[in-house]
């Protein structure tokens, strides 16, 4: 039982993305299709660009999207087969979710990077810049985040943004709520409670303009019956039904991405293997650390696929 899974924003850097494409025409084909759909050239902002220009959500998201089917298009030539034959359910981390809809054909990659490069901009018009933050919660429970959160709504939004793992959580909502939230993890055994260097807070109720606009793109396009079963991140469960995959990511706008029930999810269906395509390794790390006899492997530049060739 294989699982492939995308990485999320966060994962973004200069430089992600250019090996491959210069070593393999399989993923230079993925770069040249999504600057062509964006009518710009993304991947120079990914290779020349800055770090602030490659963080700007409405570049991050796409860039990210492109890296990870480059990757699996990359895996899927070297070893001969199909996702299929490669996996028997696929997932990703926030926009992640995107990324393994396009590599299980729910829609194709054109239509993902115009929707990641709107879902980018929709998130960060949907908050003014400096009422919004995310903050990491290390060493508390999501039982306990709960509470934490309960002794601040009275003051405004505040949200579970990414349930990762046993132990870390990010919340998400208006910047002095957040900050409280952050003093009261502290006096209650968080071994770290920061603030996280985000331009907006995602995955909160503040994301609802967002929402309403992704809904709209969403419902105005085909959603095909994936290759592969999809896990969702709004529900942990695994999904083919065109419909509910569209409710999933229409309400992962506002919603909390449950990573650690997804990784749950993996272990009640007797995952074996996790492979992590695209740039960074967050999920591989979070895999090691929930599944400890699961195995784990990554792909990102052409020194990790050596063992193919």
């Amino acid at each position: 039982m294989n699982f492939i899974v995308f990485p999320g924003q966060g994962s973004q850097k200069i430089g992600m993305g250019k090996k491959l494409s210069e070593n393999f025409p399989e993923a230079k084909n993925v770069f040249e299709e999504v600057n062509d759909a964006l009518n710009l050239n993304l991947t120079k902002i990914m290779w020349e660009g800055s770090d602030s220009e490659i963080s700007l959500t409405s570049n991050a998201q796409p860039a990210l999207m492109a890296c990870g089917v480059a990757a699996f298009r990359v895996l899927s030539k070297l070893k001969d087969k199909n996702l299929k034959q490669l996996a028997d359910f696929t997932c990703g981390h926030s926009l992640g979710e995107y990324t393994a809809m396009t590599v299980a054909k729910v829609f194709s990659l054109k239509e993902s990077a115009i929707l990641l490069r709107l879902r980018g901009e929709a998130m960060q018009q949907a908050v003014p810049v400096g009422r919004g933050a995310m903050a990491a919660l290390i060493g508390i429970t999501i039982n306990q985040t709960v509470e934490i959160i309960k002794k601040t709504k009275i003051h405004g939004i505040c949200d579970i943004g990414n349930d990762n793992s046993d132990g870390q959580v990010v919340i998400s909502g208006d910047a002095k709520v957040v900050e409280n939230a952050i003093e009261i993890a502290k006096q209650n055994g968080a071994k770290r409670a920061i603030l996280l260097p985000v331009s907006a807070p995602f995955h909160c109720r503040l994301m609802e303009p967002a929402r309403v606009i992704m809904e709209e793109a969403l419902n105005n396009l085909k959603f095909e019956v994936p290759l592969i079963p999809v896990v969702s991140n709004i529900t942990a469960l695994a999904h083919t039904d065109p419909v509910v995959l569209k409710k999933n990511l229409i309400d992962q706008v506002t919603g909390t991405v449950r990573w650690r029930e997804t990784m749950e999810f993996a272990k009640s269906q007797g995952v074996k293997k996790i492979t992590e395509l695209g740039s960074g390794k967050v999920l591989i790390g979070i895999a090691k650390r929930m599944l400890k006899d699961v195995a784990n492997e990554s792909f990102e530049d052409p020194e990790d696929f050596d063992v193919f060739q």
